[in-house]
């Protein structure tokens, strides 16, 4: 096969041969499936033509920024950080339904510089799934030239968690994963105070054994509203005490178990759209 003989959609050779094809790579890696499946597939490709960048801030899980690093020195991925600033951006801040666009405006301008020098293109590891969701992100990133070699590749999240267990890949089961950000009710301020908050319950909640959760801001950040998987809402509420000071410990005043269970995009609802599932 030539290399200009198209690879069939879907498949890790259709991600390869687009990858190898762009040459020059900074993907915007924060450690979630999709990011560190084109991270990865990029290394192997691309060598040290290709270099995964997590922006830090507030908003990432010290978790999530430790497993992103650790992911990338297992797999000998080039892997840099860098500090974006959107805490500091009042449109940011403010949390109205586009806030998500004045994150990936600021990390694209941490970015476009990067990879002006290194003469790379900047990649992004949405999926086909993604395109239907509520993700203002996304116009950001294609007004400044970002590109989504996994959509080119023909890649929704069921073909991504696939190759990537086929690559063996240790985030191939890695649960779904956000910024702190968007456990913020839109309309309430984003601050660092907020987040830490939020992190610190988050946290509680899976000592306590719920590995799948959120903590949901509401009220200014006074009002935690926890989420589990529909099936395991039963046992946090047989263990509402325990659950009830940790969370109260973390620094809300008041607790709240959604008996709804987890949802991605949950907090859509408030923008008159449908969670993701």
């Amino acid at each position: 096969m030539t290399r200009d003989t198209a690879e069939a959609p879907g498949t890790e050779a259709a991600l390869r041969d687009r990858v190898r094809r762009i040459g020059r790579l900074l993907v915007a890696y924060s450690g979630g499936v999709d990011s560190a499946l084109l991270a990865a597939v990029a290394a192997e490709e691309l060598g040290s033509a290709a270099v995964a960048v997590t922006a830090v801030s507030a908003s990432l899980p010290r978790t999530e920024r430790a497993a992103a690093a650790a992911f990338a020195r297992e797999r000998d991925i080039a892997h840099v950080e860098v500090c974006t600033d959107e805490l500091e951006r009042p449109a940011y801040a403010a949390n109205d339904g586009d806030r998500c666009f004045h994150c990936k405006s600021a990390l694209l301008d941490v970015l476009t510089p990067l990879a002006a020098l290194s003469g790379a293109r900047i990649a992004l590891g949405t999926t086909l799934d993604d395109l239907g969701d509520h993700r203002p992100g996304q116009r950001a990133a294609a007004s400044r030239g970002a590109i989504t070699p996994l959509v080119d590749a023909g890649l929704g999240k069921a073909e991504v968690r696939r190759i990537s267990a086929d690559l063996g890949l240790v985030t191939a089961a890695k649960p779904a994963a956000a910024c702190l950000s968007s456990r913020v009710a839109y309309g309430d301020p984003v601050t660092a105070e907020v987040l830490g908050r939020i992190e610190r319950a988050e946290e509680a909640v899976r000592a306590l054994g719920f590995g799948v959760c959120r903590v949901r801001s509401h009220g200014g950040g006074s009002v935690a509203r926890i989420e589990v998987p529909a099936d395991q809402v039963p046992r946090a509420a047989a263990r509402r005490t325990e659950l009830d000071a940790a969370v109260r410990a973390a620094g809300f005043a008041f607790c709240a178990l959604d008996l709804h269970g987890f949802a991605s995009g949950r907090m859509n609802v408030l923008l008159g759209l449908p969670a993701v599932r």
